[in-house]
């Protein structure tokens, strides 16, 4: 009996679905930064890579020539997705503004990009030096620093200690994020408003109840 009218045959996996090379890599990356936020570097492998695309394992190697390979280019596009999603966000003249842009925008990627942000924050045995979420603030902070230096200047007080005075308040905003993905609450514009509070006015002169100038508290 031929293959065709044999009720009995075992099933064969799902017939692959040809691509252009483009398209290809676009659903691998996908894919493995799914993987990579759901598991982290190390239980994540090639062959579930291949096996969720329905492809063999030879074409994840043939666009990344391995695990690095497709792990350093989801990395680099979630540093680069978050940096540009700040840079965008900081358009007001006014540093307290600034601070709140920069809060909101963290807190919007959060939310919107769980698996990105959690492909950034995970350790991994590879890109120790670069490419993580450490070396993301850090970029972030170098931003903030030059704002801080002015304000500072403009003051009256040491502009070098700008460098100090941005690595804190990015710190401080980058680390309440990483609390409020898994707290959810207070709401995102609630969390901003209090980060921005105390860096803003400090302990001493802390708001009862501060409000964001930016955005509306909801």
């Amino acid at each position: 009996m031929s293959d065709q009218t044999n009720p009995k045959r075992p099933a064969t996996a799902t017939a692959r679905i040809r691509m252009p090379a483009a398209e290809r890599r676009e659903q691998l990356i996908s894919i493995g930064r799914q993987l990579f936020a759901e598991r982290g570097f190390d239980a994540t492998s090639v062959e579930e890579v291949a096996t969720r695309a329905k492809v063999s394992k030879p074409v994840v190697y043939e666009h990344f020539g391995g695990k690095e390979g497709l792990y350093a280019v989801v990395v680099d596009r979630e540093v680069r997705a978050l940096l540009d999603r700040i840079a965008a966000a900081l358009t007001a003249g006014d540093p307290r503004e600034l601070l709140e842009q920069a809060a909101l925008a963290l807190l919007d990627y959060i939310e919107e990009e769980p698996h990105g942000f959690r492909v950034l924050v995970r350790e991994s045995p590879v890109l120790q030096s670069a490419g993580n979420f450490s070396s993301v603030m850090n970029d972030v902070a170098h931003q903030v620093e030059h704002i801080l230096g002015g304000e500072l200047k403009s003051r009256g007080l040491d502009p070098k200690f700008a460098e100090l005075y941005s690595q804190a308040l990015v710190g401080m905003v980058a680390l309440s994020g990483q609390w409020w993905r898994e707290a959810r609450k207070p709401k995102k514009e609630m969390v901003a408003a209090h980060l921005v509070n105390l860096a803003w006015n400090g302990l001493s002169n802390l708001e009862a109840k501060p409000t964001l100038i930016t955005r509306k508290v909801r």
